[in-house]
């Protein structure tokens, strides 16, 4: 639907901000300020623009008609079964283009004092290469009107950029700002090379809305989503340029890197469009980035034990190096295997819970209360040295690290009226 209706949708929750606020730090205030709550502004320096729009599960599960102890199950059988997206022959961003790019004049902001600049945070970026396409999230720091250097993960568009240069071409791509919250799952997913992610969130809206994704071909021939503010146009050319510094999800700076550089040749965007801005290390960022991976958990540790009820990334862990998982344990060794299976799917994660199914793991205070009750240190506790952890972890050393494993399950033979908590 693209952002305006889902700020009607959610109006009760929309905080608008009518007055000019500028894009260089003002708007992080503000966001800061309502970290939960979708945040509108109706000037940013003469633009519309949107931040902390998906900063909940709930709105997100919600805007899918769904609930959120549901949308785990519709996001792994859309991994394990995806399904092909609808063609259209025009998006509504198509009625506005133009090559006379110049990104300094965009709603483009910066976010934080130390960044190198201002940043694209909400760019879901579109590759295809020979025959694969690839959805993914990449920062972008604006260098110029037309050039923006992009910190890309060595992982799927990273191995295309390669293939390109080493076929003596540059990269086509395209970043589409402004996308419903399927595809901004979709595009943080991980999933084999050669999976196409928009066939992911094509499943995941057809199975929670009954309709496929809607794509649309663009002048550079990509095919990208339709329900988009803004699509830029570019290309990954053969140049590198430093990256950074840059607050990511664990809210302290990012290290300066040498990465590519993106020339954007055309911009697309809808009528009064409104630019999406996800602000690092908020909630809205903890969604797209450590939602997608806990399929992947729930995968593994179904493996290893035998029932899974929910696994959740913890905002406090920044959804990404801290974990909860809830199983129903059958076998004393079941939540040690389910501690190990779990560190094993998701290799950033560096602390991990394992609690009983009574036990909610959206609640904080809940798994808290597994631990007081249910954990001892000299039967329950599991320590892992010198691992491979997360490249975001200012802990670790070169991305080496300590893992914890909590087993706060009940002992085995333990008597229920010991362990259960009373109820009326």
């Amino acid at each position: 639907m693209a952002v305006r209706p889902w700020l009607e949708r959610f109006s009760d929750d929309v905080v608008t901000i009518k007055e000019r606020t500028s894009r260089e730090l003002e708007c992080t205030r503000i966001l800061l300020k309502h970290p939960r709550s979708p945040v509108h502004f109706a000037d940013l320096d003469g633009h519309e623009a949107v931040g902390n729009l998906w900063s909940t599960r709930d709105r997100v599960a919600s805007a899918m008609n769904t609930t959120r102890d549901a949308l785990l199950g519709h996001l792994m059988l859309s991994m394990s079964h995806p399904e092909d997206f609808h063609a259209v022959e025009k998006a509504g961003f198509q009625a506005n283009e133009t090559t006379d790019v110049d990104l300094l004049e965009s709603p483009i902001p910066k976010l934080y004092p130390g960044d190198a600049g201002r940043y694209v945070t909400a760019g879901v970026w579109v590759a295809e290469w020979e025959g694969h396409r690839n959805l993914s999230f990449h920062r972008i720091q604006v260098l110029g009107p037309n050039r923006g250097v992009c910190r890309i993960v060595p992982r799927h568009l990273h191995h295309m950029y390669q293939e390109a240069l080493k076929a003596g071409q540059e990269l086509k791509v395209a970043i589409c700002v402004g996308l419903d919250p399927w595809l901004l799952i979709g595009g943080g997913t991980s999933v084999e090379y050669g999976v196409d992610e928009t066939r992911i969130a094509s499943a995941l809206k057809r199975r929670t809305l009954g309709q496929p994704v809607d794509v649309v071909k663009i002048k550079d021939g990509l095919t990208v989503p339709a329900d988009a503010e803004y699509v830029f146009e570019g290309r990954l050319i053969n140049e590198r340029h430093a990256e950074g510094p840059f607050v990511d999800a664990v809210r302290t700076y990012d290290r300066v890197r040498e990465e590519p550089v993106l020339v954007v040749d055309r911009v697309y965007h809808r009528d009064d469009p409104i630019f999406h801005i996800i602000v690092g290390g908020l909630d809205e960022h903890f969604m797209f980035m450590g939602m997608p991976r806990e399929p992947i958990i729930h995968q593994a540790v179904s493996r290893a034990v035998p029932k899974v009820k929910a696994v959740r990334l913890t905002e406090g862990g920044c959804a990404w190096l801290h974990g909860v998982v809830s199983i129903r344990k059958q076998h004393p060794g079941d939540a040690k295997n389910a501690i190990l299976a779990a560190f094993g799917a998701h290799t950033s994660m560096k602390q991990v819970v394992i609690v009983d199914e009574d036990i909610d793991v959206f609640d904080d205070r809940d798994v808290e209360w597994a631990i007081a009750t249910r954990f001892q240190a000299d039967r329950g506790l599991v320590i892992l040295q010198g691992v491979r952890g997360s490249s975001i972890d200012p802990s670790a050393s070169d991305g080496i690290t300590a893992k914890l494993g909590i087993d706060a399950t009940r002992p085995p033979g333990g008597k229920p009226e010991m362990f259960d908590k009373a109820t009326l």
